[in-house]
């Protein structure tokens, strides 16, 4: 996959807990850790995003789209 090089500013604490987990070599450089972290996050968002989306489905209208036609079908169906 393509990557791009971009420079970012971190406070000098979130930069010193970020070596130290290099120094216990929990990631291979901060680049690297920085990936990881930025990837979580949006991964995170999206999930957030589709729950939220979800909670606003009015449950009720969501079985009737899903049941419909499915009398009809059931009849067209072979026996096991």
């Amino acid at each position: 996959m393509a990557r791009a090089k971009i420079a970012i500013t971190l406070e000098a604490g979130t930069l010193d807990r970020l070596d130290r987990l290099l120094e216990r070599r929990v990631f291979r450089s901060r680049s690297g850790a920085i990936q990881v972290a930025v990837a979580e996050k949006l991964s995170r968002m999206e999930r957030s995003r589709l729950a939220r989306e979800c909670a606003r489905l009015d449950p009720r209208a969501e079985r009737r789209i899903a049941e419909e036609g499915m009398s009809l079908e059931a009849t067209e169906w072979p026996a096991y």
